[in-house]
């Protein structure tokens, strides 16, 4: 089996990731993500460029291996490109991010609305990605 990536498209699924990042936590969703994790913005500006950076690099392995995962199922499925991306986007946010972040906050006790904007996000982002990387054909 060849597993091929499209790099291009690994870049292009990043900075879309950046954009879902960016609007998600400041526009969408920032105001109530604040209260409920009481990070304020004098926190995130003492924070500097760290968790962009973070976010850029975990947005970056993301994309690459969803790239991979797509170009394997691709391979195997007789089916739409961006059909097998989306699926692949969603089973791998059900199967590795939603469980792992339901379990981290049920155990951390967070408030359950928190749970709902990260996983959102989290899901909103694996689908842009998937869509992004099916779009240029893995």
């Amino acid at each position: 089996m060849n597993i091929e990536i499209n790099w291009l498209a690994v870049v292009f699924a990043t900075c879309a990731g950046m954009v879902v990042a960016g609007t998600w936590y400041s526009k969408a969703f920032g105001e109530q993500w604040r209260k409920l994790t009481g990070v304020t913005a004098a926190d995130s500006k003492r924070a500097g460029s760290t968790p962009l950076v973070l976010t850029l690099l975990a947005n970056f392995t993301t994309a690459c291996l969803l790239a991979a995962a797509i170009s394997v199922f691709a391979a195997q499925l007789d089916s739409s490109m961006i059909m097998t991306s989306l699926l692949v986007g969603f089973f791998s946010w059900l199967g590795f991010s939603a469980t792992t972040l339901l379990t981290h906050n049920a155990f951390e006790l967070k408030n359950p609305k928190l749970t709902l904007i990260n996983s959102g996000y989290q899901l909103t982002l694996f689908l842009l990605m998937a869509l992004v990387i099916g779009l240029f054909g893995a």
